[in-house]
């Protein structure tokens, strides 16, 4: 089982969803591969939810896991991160 994750972020909080990403993915490749079938969805209908979204993302392997989210942390410029 992977420990790679992917955030899929959203304009509302309630719509960020996590992927687990599958083993035979290194991160560039993940997130090209889920941008590449995001966009097919979408093209085929624009108006696809986002429960539809994650079943095909699970259809290729990608495993859709539970959080919480948490409160906001403070902006940290990158060279003091």
């Amino acid at each position: 089982m992977s420990n790679t994750l992917m955030i899929l972020p959203a304009s509302n909080a309630k719509g960020i969803r996590l992927v687990r990403v599958p083993d035979d993915f290194e991160s560039h490749e993940a997130f090209r591969h889920v941008t590449g079938l995001i966009a097919a969805i979408e093209e085929q209908d624009p108006r696809a939810s986002a429960d539809e979204i994650l079943a095909i993302l699970e259809d290729h392997g990608f495993e859709t896991v539970e959080f919480i989210l948490g409160p906001t942390l403070p902006y940290l410029p990158e060279n003091e991160a």
